[in-house]
């Protein structure tokens, strides 16, 4: 998706009014179509225990059965219920997106900041955002989870890493281009302290930015936790992903196609919607989009 630097159009009042708001809504399906999906799939990922079932119970009489009344997916190779692992498989990946891309958010945001407000840092933070996105996502997993182990938590890690350089040169970008606007320049001249610039000022016109850079990073991190996972490095075999359900269940697509079908078609919708919103917050902030 094409980013872009932001300007958001304020009420008087200092907050964007609801009638306002709701009409860009209407002028922007996407945000609807992706949102709604986006919150479709996290209610049933956190309503899951109540009416998913065991994702981790095993039936050796039950092996690779077509979907029925009791299991609506059917049953992998081991006996379990793919509907059930499907829907906790959910909550695995929207934990390791929603997080990654909080927390590439977060350090982006100050780094971005910093680098674009300060030349005395910022020469040195561009240069160790240069050295972090050679570092290649799968590898970098590979060498943390063979230190530490298998874990979400670890993969989290792994994946914010590569992920803060791209926010933080959007951050910094929209950083410089909004120092040297007039108003900044008259709140400098008035004795405003750089802590009440940088909060009033500078800090929202980044949040447009933030929040589309952030919806690529959590579709990107969703996508690279299922492929880790397929491959064996991600989360650990026993907790139900997307990922290691499509890789156990690859010997047996003949015999049993929803084994894949099932998570296959979630991992892509949870893509799609995550990409549909951040398409639509793009078309919604960019002042080009609103004028057309």
């Amino acid at each position: 998706m094409a980013l872009f630097s932001p300007t958001v159009e304020w009420a008087p009042s200092g907050r964007p009014r609801l009638s306002v708001f709701l009409g860009s809504l209407r002028r922007h399906p996407l945000v609807v179509t992706g949102g709604g999906l986006l919150a479709l799939l996290i209610i049933m990922a956190l309503a899951a225990p109540l009416y998913a079932g065991d994702p981790g119970n095993m039936d050796p009489f039950k092996r690779l059965q077509p979907p029925s009344a009791e299991m609506r997916f059917g049953s992998d190779n081991l006996g379990r219920d793919v509907f059930a692992r499907t829907i906790f498989g959910a909550q695995i990946s929207l934990i390791v997106g929603l997080t990654s891309a909080a927390a590439a958010a977060m350090a982006g945001l100050l780094l971005g900041i910093i680098a674009g407000y300060n030349r005395a840092f910022d020469s040195i933070v561009m240069r160790v955002m240069d050295g972090l996105m050679s570092i290649p996502t799968i590898l970098l997993a590979i060498a943390l989870i063979s230190l530490t182990g298998p874990g979400i938590g670890i993969l989290i890690v792994a994946i914010t890493i590569p992920e803060t350089p791209a926010v933080t040169r959007m951050v910094r970008s929209v950083v410089l281009s909004v120092r040297e606007r007039p108003y900044v320049e008259a709140a400098l001249c008035g004795g405003a302290r750089l802590p009440k610039i940088l909060w009033r000022h500078i800090l929202p016109s980044t949040i447009p930015t933030l929040m589309v850079q952030s919806a690529t990073v959590c579709a990107s991190a969703i996508l690279t936790e299922a492929g880790l996972s397929f491959l064996g490095v991600g989360v650990p075999p026993e907790i139900p992903s997307w990922g290691n359900m499509i890789s156990s269940s690859r010997l047996y697509l003949s015999a049993a196609p929803m084994t894949i079908f099932a998570p296959g078609v979630c991992l892509g919708l949870t893509v799609l919607a995550v990409n549909l919103l951040g398409d639509g917050l793009r078309d919604m902030f960019d002042p080009r989009s609103r004028r057309r």
